[in-house]
């Protein structure tokens, strides 16, 4: 477990990946492209500039894969955290429908992206299932299937018997099912896709931070502690890692602090009658319950804390309470490993993409749906960085009034949330 975002996460993570830490940049150098930041977005981003003929730079201040991207729950799920299809082309258009279209896709981009360069991540394409936790919730679900369905995505509707099929568990009242989703070991991920960058020609430097990023000329500077790059263009690729170098994303979110749980493995009797068929799954709650298989049949879920004091045992309680609700074949749970890390959430919940200046782009705010988004956004960002067409909605940074307290109060947010649990949707 990390009670700090700065140390190892303590993930079942990263007892299976492997890839050795690059070294850090050492003198001055020069790159067509810049990408601040080591994650799944821009490590994507990078991956599209040099196919296309660029000279692309990474750094990152820790190691491949250090925040969100490697320390999320691996879920790979094809749509946005609370913000609905609709509402996204009502607010931006003909860009807000591409968008929309783009995260249709995004599960099948990723799992694609795997299979062409045979990234080895544990990739299961199963599907991901949104049961609904209520009965209220259903119609909420049954408007999302539709919604969906109507751009072309093949979302279906379980009723409660579909659903207790699915999941081995009477818990739940049915709910939409999107078989393009699925999970992976995201850590794996994140370095596997930083190795097929570095056969494509990107230079990668670990335990780099940005420092400054300053306007020189033409181009753009960014200082490191032992060296500066100089570049034609920039993609700040933070999330909710942002620190100081860019105020106007780090004032734009609340990074909220999430916790992943990994079990003791399931025995196969277990295994047969939990999840059978291997989905990820997590359900309508805004305090979620989620929960999918790693390789070795643990399930590893997560939740969100109120207050840290103690975090770890309180946590392990009550998130073992929840799978054996739902779950009472699993009797009594254990859990091997817990673990956190930052998810970047804004106060729409709508993700941002942003221009600074001059070939300067950026982006924040996944809300907690990123892994699916990350290889669509960061071939669209490629695209913006060369000139041509993309499907990102840019908008301007919106700060966040009197950020500095508010950051501090965001987890109180979480009871409003299990408040709302209770309530019926609003459609």
């Amino acid at each position: 477990m990390t009670m700090n975002p700065d140390k190892p996460h303590g993930s079942i993570w990263e007892e299976t990946a492997a890839r050795l830490a690059a070294d850090c940049l050492r003198e001055d150098a020069s790159s067509e492209v810049v990408v601040i930041g080591g994650g799944l977005t821009g490590l994507s981003a990078a991956l599209h500039l040099a196919k296309r003929g660029k000279a692309v730079t990474v750094i990152e201040a820790k190691t491949i894969g250090f925040g969100g991207s490697g320390r999320n729950n691996g879920q790979v799920i094809p749509t946005l955290a609370a913000v609905e299809p609709d509402a996204m082309i009502a607010r931006h258009g003909e860009v807000g429908e591409r968008f929309v279209n783009l995260v249709k896709d995004s599960a099948n981009d990723l799992f694609d992206l795997v299979r062409k360069h045979k990234i080895d991540c544990d990739a299961e394409q199963t599907g991901w299932f949104q049961p609904s936790h209520s009965v209220d919730y259903l119609r909420l679900s049954e408007a999302r299937v539709s919604a969906w369905q109507r751009l072309g995505a093949p979302a279906q509707m379980l009723d409660a018997a579909q659903s207790e099929a699915l999941l081995g568990s009477k818990h739940w009242f049915g709910g939409m099912l999107n078989p393009t989703g699925g999970h992976v070991n995201p850590l794996k991920l994140v370095q596997g896709l930083a190795q097929v960058c570095e056969a494509a020609g990107v230079k990668i430097y670990e335990n780099t931070p940005a420092k400054s990023v300053v306007r020189a000329g033409d181009g753009w500077q960014i200082k490191t502690p032992h060296g500066i790059l100089s570049a034609d263009a920039i993609l700040l690729a933070t999330n909710a890692y942002t620190d100081d170098v860019a105020p106007l994303i780090k004032q734009s979110i609340v990074p909220i602090t999430a916790w992943q749980l990994a079990t003791q493995p399931l025995t196969d009797q277990q295994r047969e009658t939990v999840i059978p068929g291997r989905q990820a799954v997590s359900d309508t709650r805004g305090d979620l319950w989620y929960f999918r298989y790693d390789t070795q049949n643990r399930l590893i879920t997560g939740s969100s804390l109120l207050i840290r004091v103690n975090a770890k045992p309180r946590l392990s309680h009550s998130v073992a309470k929840r799978l054996e609700t739902a779950f009472p074949q699993l009797g009594k749970v254990a859990f091997t490993h817990v673990w956190s890390g930052n998810v970047g959430i804004t106060q729409d919940f709508y993700p941002r993409f942003h221009q600074f200046g001059p070939n300067y782009w950026g982006f924040t705010g996944y809300n907690g749906r990123g892994l699916a988004l990350t290889v669509p956004v960061g071939r669209e960002m490629a695209a913006l960085i060369c000139g041509e067409p993309c499907a990102l909605p840019m908008t301007e940074p919106q700060l966040i009034p009197a950020h500095g307290v508010t950051r501090h109060i965001a987890r109180a947010a979480l009871l409003r949330s299990r408040w709302r649990d209770h309530q019926p949707p609003k459609l």
